[in-house]
């Protein structure tokens, strides 16, 4: 599956994003979806996951009830809502797709997208 993410640009702390993963190929719904981010100088770090069909999904503590993650499996896309966006939030942020899927479980996914910038400003 070949992922293509889009939807950063520039916000003001307070504010909102909604992201977009648009995903080729037939398999779509077979994956778990997930969304990263990496800001500068920093290690990559999990954002949030969705299982294949929606039913579950789980975040990181530090975006837990600001950020949600939707998914349609005709559209093939994964969406991630961000809101009350805060200046710790500027990252590169990535979709990837894994078939293993588990609240809690660290995943490394085996496709990425190419990551969308978000830089939110105080």
């Amino acid at each position: 599956v070949q992922l293509q993410a889009s939807g950063g640009g520039l916000v003001q702390a307070g504010g909102s994003l909604r992201l977009s993963c648009a995903a080729s190929g037939r398999t779509f719904s077979n994956y778990g979806m997930y969304w990263f981010r990496q800001a500068p100088g920093k290690e990559r770090e999990f954002v949030g996951a969705i299982n294949s069909y929606g039913g579950s999904k789980y975040y990181a503590d530090s975006v837990k009830g600001r950020f949600s993650i939707e998914r349609d499996n005709v559209k093939n896309t994964v969406w991630l809502q961000m809101d009350s966006l805060k200046p710790e939030d500027t990252a590169v942020y990535y979709c990837a797709a894994a078939r293993i899927y588990g609240v809690g479980v660290q995943v490394t996914p085996e496709h990425w997208g190419q990551g969308t910038q978000v830089t939110v400003s105080s």
